[in-house]
């Protein structure tokens, strides 16, 4: 499954399955079981049991993944004791290196999954550094993702763009030569009381390139998909792009000008990505 057109993915911790069931009401464009950062380590076991029984028990209409540890002996019970069948994918966290997601899909084939999607989570700046490697790991692999607050926390800097804006770049550079889909923000996803703030976050994610983010919050989720999502105002101009290239093309035009600027390809690629985008 391609997750390019996910713009917002609610975590659920598997600790509190209660909560699955709103979190799939949402508005997500889906749903992470968590048992990682937000389950302590002396609960992990109870979790795998608590994620496996809301995972079966919850619907289809939202695509449901599981985050699991990046620990080896956490990770490998955490993968043999969930449903796979339910899950559009696995997320793996803290990846440093390309070996970590062959792993993850070589034990996914141990277990009957061998197609099923990986995201990653890029958190450090090994992972950083080593993000191309990564995303050409796997063609299971369908996202990268940028963890801002662990980046931040071993820099010594504070979570915010000035200090993250050059590696959100190149996490989302590196997705987007793959193809893949690349969430994340230059900056804290901790915040869930000002949403101008964090709508102003979601606005510089997505001028870098990131095409959707995690949210912790229910209230980031709207946020999200309205941020990254063109506006009404670009899908007027975008409609208007596209117009003014099929009038160029009748005219055998190979560029045509709109509102004082010159309209060349790209920029009409851009124009219809949008409208594709806005159609689904």
């Amino acid at each position: 499954m391609r997750m390019n057109g996910w713009r917002s993915l609610l975590f659920v911790p598997a600790t509190s399955p209660q909560l699955l069931a709103k979190a799939m009401r949402s508005g997500a464009d889906a749903v992470i079981v968590d048992l990682e950062d937000s389950v302590a380590p002396e609960r992990k076991a109870e979790a795998r049991r608590l994620a496996h029984e809301a995972i079966t028990a919850g619907g289809n209409d939202v695509p449901l993944l599981l985050r699991v540890n990046s620990q080896p002996e956490w990770l490998q019970e955490d993968l043999a004791q969930a449903p796979l069948d339910r899950l559009q994918g696995v997320m793996l966290p803290k990846v440093e290196s390309a070996q970590q997601v062959l792993d993850v899909h070589a034990a996914l084939a141990r277990l009957g999954a061998p197609q099923l999607t990986i995201a990653v989570l890029i958190e450090t700046a090994r992972g950083v550094l080593n993000a191309e490697r990564i995303a050409a790991a796997s063609p299971n692999l369908a996202a990268l993702g940028f963890g801002a607050e662990d980046y931040a926390s071993e820099m010594g800097v504070a979570p915010q763009p000035p200090s993250l804006l050059w590696p959100a770049q190149q996490v989302a550079t590196c997705a987007r030569a793959f193809g893949q889909a690349c969430w994340g923000l230059p900056g804290s996803i901790a915040e869930i009381a000002d949403m101008e703030a964090f709508g102003a976050l979601v606005s510089q994610a997505r001028a870098v390139g990131f095409t959707g983010t995690v949210c912790i919050h229910p209230k980031q989720v709207t946020v999200a998909n309205q941020g990254f999502g063109p506006s009404a105002a670009e899908l007027e101009w975008a409609a208007k792009v596209v117009a003014a290239d099929e009038d160029a093309q009748r005219s055998g035009l190979g560029a045509v000008q709109l509102e004082g600027r010159m309209i060349d390809r790209p920029i009409v690629e851009r124009a219809r990505s949008w409208l594709r985008f806005a159609a689904r």
